[in-house]
């Protein structure tokens, strides 16, 4: 899907993978679709998330015209 436009409101979502090492994971969002994220998009600034956890998150136009999830907030934990 490639990104078009600005911020879109707030979607919810799991985490489906999370990368340790790397610092990447992916949203899998109640909208049907998947998000990218980095480490440095965990809002509350512990540069980790549980996969399975529920969370609410931004999208926003990212690297290589796709969306990408920032400022992701932990609603519940795996």
């Amino acid at each position: 899907m490639r990104a078009r436009g600005g911020p879109r409101a707030p979607v919810t979502g799991v985490v489906a993978e999370f990368d340790d090492r790397r610092g990447l994971g992916w949203v899998q969002g109640d909208d049907g679709r998947r998000y990218r994220f980095h480490c440095t998009a965990v809002a509350d600034g512990s540069r980790s998330v549980a996969v399975g956890a529920r969370v609410a998150f931004a999208v926003v136009p990212g690297h290589a015209g796709r969306y990408e999830a920032r400022a992701l907030t932990p609603l519940s934990t795996a």
